[in-house]
């Protein structure tokens, strides 16, 4: 921040010693006022809230103590140091306990209270910025390509940049559409390796019959067909990243080939007997709940260890349905440019289609509905009848499978009083599990329910 923007209040009845310090630090460029008393102090403090305030502690109404006090409750984040002529080690504890940034006694040089000032407008704006990056840290809508703002989508982010520099193999556990490429992707991208390549092999995607070639490679005459020696895809990965999308689909006798390449960090190519040495980052994904595809003789419970070191499971959008219209209008603004079409909003009446929708495609499907609503939207916005739903009103699904209708024309604030207003019922009017089911954190969902004035204890009454 410019000096000239940084207000300073002096607290002292001498009069000598305000005037002084008051000329100092003007020339310094800070706007300086001044207070004889703890109740002008207060008063002008109140009024314009100083970055720092220089106290004495010797006031003619009331203890500096009691005016530091005022401040710091009032506004935590203004520094104040306390200066006296009688200075004494429990006023000094006293001082520093009410929030005192430090304890000068009189008399002083002004170069040491210039050097404290400096280093209390600092202190300050080292707090600032640390509450602003985790303020943003925490309330991220958008991250890597990946859009979301619920609380399951920062959990990810989070654990993202925790692992994102090491070299732990991820497994990343979510239904079709749910995006877990991107987060493939932002854990590479986010990573050491982000300059190296990046391959990607779809288990379900390859013949069984190829896969071992495509990974492994093989040399010329290895089996009909083999024309020239060939590198695999390990071997493509080679210093970045390797991902194995749909790991349960993986034939079961080639897994423990793979198992051993993450063990000895070599492999052989198909028809050879050379050993060759490969660095590589492994990240996999899987639609199939691991236990299930282990129960289910899919994936072999040895391999399932070594890959999921670290194990992402990514929620499917009925699950975090505060993300629709985030996902919603980032759709809209990406497919109205791409088609250079003039649609630019989305309707109430089309916002309640899309959140009464159970989205059993998730991410992907609420992708392709927008992209068809942008090509046949005949004014700015989307309206219902450029969704392809069923135009009666729908189910709706909220706090773990209760089936509801969404009544029509309701506004968006409406809609969302009613999803938080059923979901509390459902919990029986538990705040932390309707959090949990509505993807909020609980301050979120209390600022919520004080927005719109929600009787929890009339909403549990109405189920007895």
């Amino acid at each position: 921040m410019d000096r000239k923007d940084i207000r300073i209040l002096v607290i002292d009845d001498e009069p000598i010693m305000a005037d002084s310090l008051k000329q100092n630090l003007s020339e310094e460029g800070y706007r300086v006022d001044t207070a004889s008393s703890g109740a002008e102090a207060i008063e002008l403090f109140d009024t314009a809230g100083h970055h720092l305030a220089i106290c004495d502690i010797q006031l003619p109404d009331m203890d500096g103590i009691e005016v530091l006090r005022h401040m710091k409750d009032t506004h935590p984040a203004t520094e104040v140091i306390v200066v006296t002529g009688y200075g004494t080690v429990d006023r000094a504890i006293v001082a520093t306990k009410a929030g005192a940034f430090w304890f000068l006694e009189k008399p002083f040089e002004y170069e040491v209270l210039q050097k404290l000032v400096e280093k209390a407008l600092e202190r300050q704006e080292l707090i600032a910025e640390t509450d602003t990056m985790r303020q943003r840290l925490t309330t991220r809508t958008e991250y890597f390509n990946i859009i979301g703002g619920s609380k399951q989508m920062q959990t990810i982010y989070e654990t993202i940049e925790s692992v994102a520099k090491a070299d732990a193999n991820v497994l990343i556990v979510g239904e079709s559409g749910t995006g877990k490429e991107l987060i493939a992707n932002a854990i590479h991208y986010n990573s050491l390796r982000a300059k190296k390549p990046f391959i990607k092999v779809n288990c379900a995607a390859l013949p069984k019959e190829l896969i071992e070639s495509e990974l492994f490679g093989h040399t010329k005459g290895a089996f009909t067909g083999a024309h020239a020696d060939k590198d695999g895809l390990i071997q493509h990965a080679a210093g970045g990243s390797l991902m194995l999308d749909e790991i349960a689909e993986m034939p079961v006798e080639l897994q423990p080939k793979l198992l051993r390449v993450l063990q000895e960090r070599s492999y052989r190519k198909i028809g050879s007997e050379k050993t060759h040495a490969v660095d590589f980052r492994l990240i996999c994904s899987t639609n199939r709940p691991p236990a299930d595809a282990i129960r289910d003789g899919m994936l072999r419970d040895d391999l399932f260890y070594r890959i999921s070191t670290i194990t992402i499971h990514v929620p499917p959008l009925r699950e975090r349905a505060e993300d629709i219209q985030l996902l919603a209008e980032h759709f809209l603004k990406m497919y109205a440019r791409k088609y250079q079409r003039p649609i630019t909003s989305i309707s109430q009446a089309a916002y309640q289609r899309l959140f009464a929708h159970t989205w059993p495609g998730n991410v992907r499907e609420l992708q392709n509905v927008i992209e068809r609503a942008v090509l046949l939207a005949k004014g700015s916005k989307i309206e219902p009848v450029d969704l392809p739903f069923d135009n009666g009103s729908l189910p709706e699904k909220v706090g773990g499978g209760v089936a509801w209708d969404v009544p029509p024309n309701m506004t968006l604030e409406e809609i969302e009083k009613l999803v938080i207003e059923k979901t509390l019922q459902r919990t029986g009017g538990n705040k932390q599990a309707a959090a949990n089911l509505l993807g909020i954190y609980r301050p979120r969902l209390y600022s919520k329910i004080r927005k719109y004035n929600i009787d929890i204890s009339a909403l549990t009454a109405q189920q007895t």
